[in-house]
């Protein structure tokens, strides 16, 4: 005679609260590492920095160019580590870099990653109101999405990464000259209730009027999944 399962104990419940921590360490930090690497790869690429200022690593299987320049470098490495410590809580639902004008101030490129962590499966639902620590747009709702059927090994989530770096690097044929010098700013969304560092402001979302907008490859882990859009303005 079939009979029904008995209810998982309060101990399964914390085990598996537990195990999803665990994995969404991890996971951060893999996640941080590749937006370490995008925004490197972007200002490289896009020629936002002179190609003397960048130097070569291996990573993901692909010579990867990195900044060499000290201001540029203590700028990533400060908001890495502060996305470290929101990703880790499951804070961020997005992260932008935008390309600048100097000459006129005009937004002429904007990189979205936007950031899906799956469900804790020791929760039923989780709603989380997220703002803009970057960005002073209305408050949305972070995706969440449900726990993959089956564990992604590390070599699978690399090998997307690796996609990804190689159609990042590839666009490049596809986007319009960026005319004149350029910089860069980096947003950062997350859960209006984040901690959020005295030296870190608002600002507006740095929108591209007459915007084209593709979409590139993503990539999961077993805890997020980063999808990737680059707008960038259309010829007037």
């Amino acid at each position: 005679m079939p009979s029904a399962m008995p209810p998982p104990s309060a101990s399964d419940k914390a085990d598996k609260s537990k195990t999803h921590k665990l994995a969404l360490k991890g996971s951060s930090k893999t996640v941080v590492e590749f937006f370490d690497y995008a925004c490197n790869t972007i200002l490289f690429q896009r020629g936002v920095y002179p190609p003397e200022d960048f130097t070569t690593v291996k990573k993901y299987g692909l010579n990867m160019m990195t900044s060499c320049d000290d201001q540029v470098k203590a700028y990533i490495k400060k908001i890495m580590s502060q996305l470290s410590r929101w990703m880790q809580k499951a804070k961020i639902s997005k992260l932008v870099i935008v390309v600048t004008s100097k000459e006129t101030g005009e937004h002429v490129e904007r990189w979205q990653f936007d950031v899906n962590v799956f469900q804790d499966p020791s929760k039923q639902t989780r709603s989380t109101t997220s703002g803009d620590k970057e960005n002073s747009t209305p408050p949305q709702q972070q995706q969440q999405q449900p726990s993959p059927v089956s564990a992604k090994s590390d070599d699978d989530v690399q090998k997307e990464i690796q996609a990804l770096f190689r159609q990042i690097t590839a666009s490049v044929t596809m986007l319009p000259m960026l005319d004149g010098n350029c910089t860069f700013n980096v947003l950062v969304y997350a859960d209006a209730d984040s901690e959020v560092p005295l030296e870190w402001g608002d600002s507006d979302a740095k929108e591209i009027r007459n915007a084209e907008s593709v979409k590139l490859r993503s990539f999961s882990t077993n805890s997020h999944r980063i999808d990737t859009v680059v707008s960038y303005r259309l010829a007037d």
